[in-house]
């Protein structure tokens, strides 16, 4: 479809093509000639939309259903364009409840509308330059999500944890999930050659939800079912002014003061023990009661819990070690 679109603003021709047919799509329209049954190409496309009139494709966009199309949409639905092929394109967007798409021929760009939004299809080589900047922005903000992890990392296990640094981390989360969400929306855009953006998003988002909501899990107080997801609703909530401030962000998820010790029930750091299932882990949290319990807990008591057998047990207490280690060799922040 991407490519289609390119070579119809190439040809300097304007179009209007329906992504979907039905009842709806056939009561606002007249006229044309069918076409049931020709697979779609963007070659077809293209030189179909030399002609007047519109293009419908089925619900698939794998069939061209019919061209030359009059659309005639519902006057009476309000719209804020003032070209008759966007007016027309967002009416019809509104009452088939089809996606649209507005091919300008005067100003070379295509305009899709569906379901109330608007969105302007830049040329590919525009949208890759955006998208590029975006991709080193978030490559720098995943990396400094990971440093304030591991400091947090650090502080829980030598027992010198605060909120402000529990909320660092979940701020910086939250920011590289929104601006990854931006540039997954406009690598759509690109069509074929916003696959290799999606798999280098794919890397620079992997495991940040999870660290969140392992976050959430660790400090939330009572701890209720639904009270995580309920956390991770309000973060997404809060405006961008509202993310910048520590104190804002705690209190949307009922954090104390910032700089209360935190400490944690020892989820986020457990689920990083080299295969250990969730239900052990919940199991361990649920015995000792906190991580600092966790860490000083010896063979025979880790063995007591039940699916932590006594290989287990020795891998726990080696990777507890390697922490205790890591935490004395750092020297912590003079504040916070």
């Amino acid at each position: 479809m991407r490519r289609a679109l390119e070579r119809i603003i190439q040809q300097g021709k304007g179009g209007l093509i329906v992504l979907g047919d039905g009842s709806a799509v056939g009561e606002a329209s007249s006229g044309g000639f069918s076409l049931r049954g020709t697979s779609f190409t963007p070659a077809r496309l293209a030189e179909l939309s030399k002609m007047d009139g519109g293009i419908v494709l089925d619900d698939d966009w794998s069939k061209i259903v019919s061209a030359a199309v009059h659309f005639v949409p519902d006057g009476s639905i309000p719209t804020d364009e003032t070209g008759a092929r966007h007016r027309t394109a967002e009416r019809l967007a509104v009452q088939t409840g089809k996606a649209v798409i507005a091919v300008s021929e005067g100003r070379h760009i295509a305009t899709l509308f569906y379901q109330g939004q608007k969105v302007e299809l830049a040329a590919p080589t525009e949208v890759a330059a955006h998208v590029n900047q975006e991709l080193q922005s978030l490559d720098r903000l995943r990396r400094r999500l990971d440093d304030a992890e591991m400091r947090l990392t650090r502080l829980e296990v030598a027992g010198l944890a605060t909120y402000r640094w529990v909320l660092t981390v979940i701020q910086r989360a939250e920011l590289v999930e929104r601006l990854g969400d931006m540039v997954a929306a406009r690598a759509t855009t690109m069509g074929d050659e916003g696959r290799i953006v999606s798999l280098q998003l794919h890397d620079l988002l992997a495991g940040v939800e999870q660290t969140m909501r392992l976050v959430l899990q660790d400090y939330i107080k009572p701890l209720r079912s639904g009270s995580v997801n309920k956390a991770y609703e309000k973060l997404s909530e809060l405006q961008g002014s509202d993310l910048e401030d520590l104190s804002r962000i705690g209190r949307e998820i009922g954090f104390p003061e910032i700089d209360d010790p935190a400490e944690p029930r020892g989820h986020r750091i457990l689920s990083q023990a080299g295969r250990l299932p969730d239900n052990v882990r919940n199991d361990l949290v649920r015995h000792f009661g906190k991580l600092g319990k966790v860490l000083k807990a010896d063979r025979d008591s880790l063995i007591a819990v039940e699916g932590v057998g006594e290989t287990r047990a020795d891998q726990l207490r080696t990777y507890f070690d390697r922490l205790e280690t890591l935490a004395e060799e750092w020297e912590p922040p003079l504040t916070g």
